[in-house]
């Protein structure tokens, strides 16, 4: 099994790499907003309904990030937005102290929205604002969660939130963060950027990824579902891969936001 995750993740990021390196700007847009469209039918499966109601959600879903792909450029815009999904992710982590809930249909369909539309909005403003901007945050989730996935599986005894995730602890939460740490320390030497501004930015987008992963993972359970899809071999669908990027991308775009608000090309 680890080996098929381990396989199924390095050709998953060769990919990338190949999307947003090698195709021109607006294709490669086009491709993040398609795969986030496969996030939001996946995250359709949730309703328990028929395709009916799914295809509808995903043309919700396009409808809003259409506009959001052609038009949105005044960077309060962007900041706007971002600031609603930081709120939303602070809910839905208080959320999950309340879990096992009942979860209506209604309240699904909103829920999505908030994670999808701000998801996609934030992964491809990070893209238009630099390929590095994106990788630089894509890291330190795949960081959190590799650092918490082997401390875990090390030395976790402490669950961290057992009734909707039990295979999660708290020493994995710590080897994630201390990872992450790792990681962004390396990178000021290397890139000469001030350690102590982006490392605040760098625990919050780990500590939130954790709570995407999370969010999702207490919406699955809620429908009787072990895995979102079957798009990725090992590991399950786009969103068992990409919640706690979907859940940190607004919030990092958010942080870059605060710690440079006069950033080039975007708009003022």
């Amino acid at each position: 099994m680890l080996k098929t995750r381990i396989l199924t993740a390095v050709v998953a990021g060769l990919i990338l790499l190949a999307v947003l390196f090698a195709l021109p700007e607006v294709l490669a847009r086009i491709v993040i907003a398609c795969l986030l469209l496969m996030g939001a039918w996946e995250w359709s499966g949730f309703f328990g309904t028929g395709n009916g109601s799914r295809y509808a959600f995903v043309a919700v879903v396009a409808a809003m990030i259409v506009p959001a792909f052609m038009w949105l450029q005044e960077i309060r815009d962007y900041e706007a937005i971002f600031q609603i999904a930081l709120v939303w992710w602070v809910l839905a982590f208080v959320w999950t102290f309340f879990y096992p809930t009942p979860i209506a249909k209604p309240v699904a369909w909103l829920c999505g929205l908030l994670v999808i539309v701000p998801a996609f909005i934030a992964l491809d403003w990070l893209y238009q604002l630099g390929v590095w901007n994106l990788l630089f945050m894509l890291a330190i989730v795949w960081v959190a969660d590799i650092g918490a996935y082997f401390s875990g599986k090390s030395i976790g005894r402490v669950k961290l939130a057992v009734a909707i995730s039990p295979g999660k602890t708290w020493e994995g939460v710590i080897g994630g963060l201390a990872a992450v740490t790792l990681l962004i320390g390396i990178e000021s030497v290397v890139l000469g950027f001030p350690m102590l501004e982006v490392l605040p930015l760098g625990l919050a987008v780990a500590v939130i990824s954790v709570i995407g992963d999370l969010t999702v993972s207490m919406f699955k359970r809620t429908a009787g579902m072990k895995d979102s899809g079957t798009l990725f071999p090992g590991h399950g669908g786009l969103l068992d891969r990409a919640d706690g990027i979907m859940a940190a991308a607004p919030v990092f775009a958010l942080g870059m936001i605060w710690l440079n608000p006069g950033m080039l090309g975007i708009g003022t």
